[in-house]
């Protein structure tokens, strides 16, 4: 997983000055704190994909060219084998598969995720985020409790939710058992 965020993090950094910005510049277009901004270039903290999603469309690219280093190449369809999916190793209890990181120009992200249960399931800072845009998740497997805006919801398998993601939210699995839910993110 380390691995993998250093080499986002020196593709953003790259991009960012091919883009002609500072780091304080980006961190300010994105909306966060320089000092965090260049933590995140340096690969010493992970990068939420609220992030990713920021940078990638403030410099012009496909996020999962940001992900993966290539451009997406198909136009008129892309098919994502169950064994082909593009593994985001993310933050710690998180993994996140691109189901069609290949496509090009998509109006959405949509990602397979699975969510493994946490001993400490109380709402903390790190737990929370926000991002531009709206969210829809369906629950496949387990159960998932959702705080948003300070509401908390318990989503059952099978149970569905959509979102304007600009609202502080976090996900925790319910029951000992992980969670698995589509996420497409517009």
């Amino acid at each position: 997983m380390f691995e993998q965020i250093k080499e986002i993090a020196e593709r953003m950094k790259d991009l960012r000055e091919i883009s002609g910005f500072t780091a304080i510049e980006m961190a300010k277009q994105i909306d966060v704190k320089p000092d965090i901004y260049i933590k995140y270039e340096n690969g010493e903290d992970d990068i939420p994909l609220s992030i990713l999603a920021k940078v990638s469309s403030i410099c012009g690219i496909e996020m999962s060219e940001l992900l993966t280093g290539e451009k997406p190449k198909l136009h008129i369809f892309s098919v994502t084998r169950k064994d082909k999916r593009l593994q985001v190793e993310r933050n710690a209890g998180y993994k996140h598969e691109s189901l069609a990181f290949n496509f090009s120009h998509k109006k959405a992200e949509p990602f397979m995720v699975t969510l493994e249960p946490h001993a400490d399931n109380s709402w903390d800072s790190a737990s929370l985020h926000s991002h531009e845009g709206q969210e829809f998740d369906f629950i496949i497997e387990g159960t998932l409790r959702f705080l948003i805006n300070g509401q908390e919801l318990v989503l059952e398998e099978g149970d569905s939710l959509i979102f304007d993601s600009k609202y502080i939210h976090g996900m925790k699995a319910e029951k000992d058992r992980p969670v698995k839910f589509l996420a497409i993110v517009m």
